[in-house]
């Protein structure tokens, strides 16, 4: 997957915004203020950091070399995916829409309406 393809998809949710908080390396992509994705995006290969639930995300780094407890994240809620082409691309955007969705479920209820 390409940094461009990434940003797409990314950018593509409602609501989202891209930011540097943490300084230019890192692109950060919030839902209503909320960080749901984390991009190294001059890294190679590109990596991205996802929130995940706490079994998927062991099950995932288990059988996927390419997928790491979250860097400088709560190791538990957190994956950094390497993106070196050995993930399934289908996989990438599946973890990205439920990293989203976590997100956006814990909002209050008027934020999160209209989201999912």
């Amino acid at each position: 997957m390409s940094f461009d393809e990434l940003k797409v998809y990314l950018l593509d949710k409602r609501a989202v915004s891209e930011e540097t908080p943490f300084g230019p390396d890192t692109l950060v992509y919030k839902v209503r203020g909320k960080i749901f994705a984390l991009v190294a995006w001059r890294t190679t290969p590109l990596r991205v950091s996802l929130k995940c639930r706490p079994a998927r995300a062991l099950a995932l780094r288990a059988e996927f070399a390419a997928v790491e407890p979250g860097y400088h994240l709560n190791k538990r809620h957190w994956n950094t995916l390497v993106l070196d082409d050995t993930l399934p691309q289908a996989l990438v955007y599946d973890l990205i829409d439920e990293s989203y969705e976590l997100v956006v479920r814990n909002l209050p209820k008027s934020e999160r309406e209209g989201l999912i």
